[in-house]
């Protein structure tokens, strides 16, 4: 098993990024991109009891809500920022356990691969290699990453604007206060009015590109 040059350290927060094989389209319906978020909030926590498809045929979707309100207090990692894109994910996370990162990863990514070959008859594997990551380290870096990683639906073209793209934690920053969402560690350096104006300068925005490329782990 190959090991990390730079070991990843509790109370960090790291910008992660995954690719699928060969660009290949990981989310196909609104149901797939429903069912990779809540695989990553199910294992953002310790100890859960059961495999997620094992949770999800059991318990309805609010049984989920419930189950991490009752767990806030045991986090195996924190979910800062998250963007789920046709061929990619964008996550923003605070290592909070010792090796917790890494787990996290392999397990939502194997849970989400496992689901995605079952329902389209497929074989092999869907993920581009390990995952990447880059340490942000200011509280000026986070807000700038948060912005970047929002705007990956508009910058891509599927998207006039962000709060249009309801796989992403845009709508959480913004105000829209529903489900799992709530269960966001945002950063809190702006307020709502404040950074929806942020998020949507364009011209800001691409200002600020060079402030973060190095965080930019593509």
């Amino acid at each position: 098993m190959a090991y990390r040059k730079t070991p990843l350290c509790v109370g960090e927060v790291y910008h992660v990024f995954t690719r699928s094989i060969a660009g290949f389209t990981i989310f196909n319906s609104p149901y797939d991109y429903m069912r990779m978020r809540d695989v990553m909030f199910y294992y953002s926590v310790k100890d859960p009891p059961c495999r997620f498809c094992f949770f999800a045929e059991k318990s309805p979707r609010m049984s989920l809500i419930d189950f991490l309100n009752r767990q806030n207090n045991k986090p195996l990692i924190q979910i800062i920022a998250y963007c789920l894109m046709p061929t990619h994910v964008h996550l923003v996370i605070k290592e909070v356990e010792e090796n917790g990162l890494s787990g996290y990863m392999n397990i939502v990514l194997k849970s989400y691969t496992k689901y995605f070959n079952c329902k389209y008859k497929r074989k092999g594997p869907l993920w581009e290699g390990r995952f990447k990551n880059v340490r942000v380290e200011s509280d000026e870096q986070l807000i700038h990453l948060t912005r970047y990683v929002h705007l990956n639906p508009v910058s891509a073209g599927l998207i006039e604007q962000p709060d249009s793209w309801e796989h992403s934690s845009y709508r959480q920053y913004v105000g829209y206060n529903k489900g799992l969402t709530n269960l966001l560690k945002c950063p809190g350096l702006l307020n709502i009015k404040d950074y929806k104006g942020f998020v949507e300068d364009q011209r800001d925005y691409q200002r600020s590109l060079e402030r973060i490329k190095h965080l930019v782990a593509e």
